[in-house]
Order: structure tokens, then sequence, then C-alpha cells
């Protein structure tokens, strides 16, 4: 019997990596085209209870992301739909040839859960941050490219593959809580963007754990009487052109936020969207042109203004240079 709901949602701790585990349970009951690769992350991904289920349907390939990549794209041509569970500093940079190569390049249908992003991996230091991973994923083709917000999304998120053609990258987080940012009744649909509040004196685009940043400074910012259009951008590939268009159009200011590099994530999309279609001012919150120091998760994002008081700040220098 799959897990209840209610089951999933304690299970996943308010940690996508976990919900994502979670969803494999579910799409292992339902799909009997599932299969897990793992390359040493039976705990990080909390995939122990998939592979006690489904022992057959598992191959644990160790520390070895390239050899993982290159399985899972032997076994998609077989018809089967393999899970690729791995760290997403290594999922990426270390194998960035087989992904290229044997996923994108010859559209395999394979999704890489790639948990640990960002700076979630704080004391570990440059080497386990991933922080240059969308740039490198959204620039391939073919590739899909999500990045949840909160466990409810993810494991949406996860359900949601089954109706991708093609191979996706869905970005998660670490050992860090991810606070809720909607009901479990907003919709999830790959590639349309959630609008988690409503204003029009201007947009915050923000995914990943600084949804909830973005949500807690619009709040911050309604009490000084600025109504700010928060939107979940969960899917930075496709990009949901509709809701940044028209976020520009009826707002005039976009501010991005995102724990990424500055380079080639959201902000990077957004504004090469606006650059060519609608010319808009924009401000941008991530990791600037550093390799971020070592340091527990929180002060690390804080340090480099990845914070609620980083995303305020934005908004309010954009908001006095438009005046």
């Amino acid at each position: 019997m799959s897990t209840t709901p209610a089951d999933w949602r304690e299970k996943s701790a308010n940690q996508t990596r976990l919900a994502f585990g979670q969803a494999l349970l579910e799409l292992g009951e339902i799909d009997i085209d599932t299969v897990v690769v793992s390359a040493d992350t039976q705990d990080l991904l909390g995939i122990r209870p998939y592979i006690a289920r489904f022992p057959k349907r598992f191959l644990e390939m160790g520390i070895a992301e390239q050899n993982a990549i290159g399985v899972a794209s032997g076994l998609a041509t077989t018809g089967l739909h393999p899970f690729v569970c791995a760290y997403a500093p290594f999922i990426t940079a270390r194998s960035m040839e087989q992904v290229r190569n044997d996923l994108a390049y010859a559209r395999q249908r394979v999704v890489i859960g790639a948990a640990a992003s960002g700076v979630s991996l704080g004391v570990a230091g440059g080497t386990h941050h991933a922080v240059e991973d969308l740039a490198l994923m959204r620039s391939l083709p073919n590739m899909t490219v999500i990045v949840p917000a909160d466990a409810e999304s993810a494991y949406r998120a996860t359900l949601a593959t089954r109706d991708i053609d093609g191979p996706v990258y869905l970005r998660l987080g670490g050992r860090v809580e991810e606070p809720p940012v909607a009901e479990s009744s907003v919709p999830f649909v790959p590639g349309r963007a959630r609008t988690l509040r409503a204003g029009n004196d201007l947009a915050i685009i923000a995914c990943g754990a600084l949804v909830h940043m973005a949500l807690v400074a619009a709040d911050t910012l309604a009490s000084e009487g600025v109504h700010a259009r928060v939107l979940d951008m969960h899917t930075i590939k496709p990009l949901d052109r509709d809701a940044i268009l028209t976020a520009a159009a009826e707002t005039g200011c976009i501010v991005t936020a995102e724990e990424h590099h500055l380079t080639g994530g959201l902000g990077g999309a957004v504004a090469e969207l606006l650059a060519l279609e609608h010319p808009t001012h924009m401000r941008m919150v991530g990791l600037p042109d550093v390799f971020a120091t070592v340091g527990p998760t929180p002060r690390v994002r804080a340090k480099y203004g990845m914070s609620v008081e980083g995303i305020l700040g934005a908004c309010r220098e954009l908001l006095g240079a438009r005046r």
C-alpha cells in the first residue's frame, strides 16, 4: 500500500528532499516502469522505504555520479522511467558531460532528484555548494528545470514528471526546514508560476528557499503601504513568460530572488526575457560572483543578502530609484 497523504506530509518533515523520496513510493505503486538509481544518497533523499518496497527496481551506484547518469540513460532506452538520486553539486558539475550527452542530447526520460542544492551544505564549503547548477541545467536543450519551494511542491512536482517527455532536473534542498508557502489546494503545474500574493506596486519573482522569504518581505512591505506581488517561479525552464510579462506590465518593477549565483539562474532568465520583450526596472537577489564562505546555512545566506532583509533592501532600492 502507498503512504496516505497525511503520512507522506509528516514523513517529509517540511523538507523537499524527503518529499521527493516519499513521492517515489507513490510512483513505484502506480507505475511499474519506475526505477531508482542512487549515487550514495539512500538517507539524503529518504529512499530506504522505496528500497524495502521495490528492491528489484533500485540500483545503488555509490559515489559515481557519471555512472549513475549513464546507467539511468541506458535504462530509459528500454522504456523504464529512471529517477536519479544525487547531491546537486556533484550530479551537475562532476557528471555534466553525461547529463549533456546521455540525457539532454539523447532526450532521455530521466528525472534527476538533486538534493543539497544552493548553500544548504553551508558548513561543507564551496566544493559542496551548488550555486551554478541552474545556469548549467537551463542551458541544455530538452531539459526541464524545476525548483520546488516546499515539501508539497516537491511531492507534486515529482508526480508531475510522469507527464514530461525528456530529462528533468528537480532541484531540492538539504537538511534545512523549508516552511510551507501555499495551501495544498493551490495547484502545482510545471511551467506555470503560482501567484502567492497580489499587488501592483512591484513584483517579487522567487524560487526555492527564497519564496518563503519573499512572502515575509511582502508582508512587511504591505505594513508600509507597498503591495508586492509574489510569484513562485518554480519552473525555471520552460519559463512562465506570460506571468513575467504580465507582472512587468502591471507593476513596472521586478525583483528576483534565488539561492544561486546572479549569473545564469532565475534572475538571468527573467532579465533575458524582459530585455527582449518588455524592458523593466529590475533588481536581483542572489549570490554574487564569489565562492561562498563556509558556515551554517542561515548565516551564509544572510551574508550574501539571500534573506528577507536582502529582498526588502532590493525592493526599497528599486522603488526609491523609480521615484
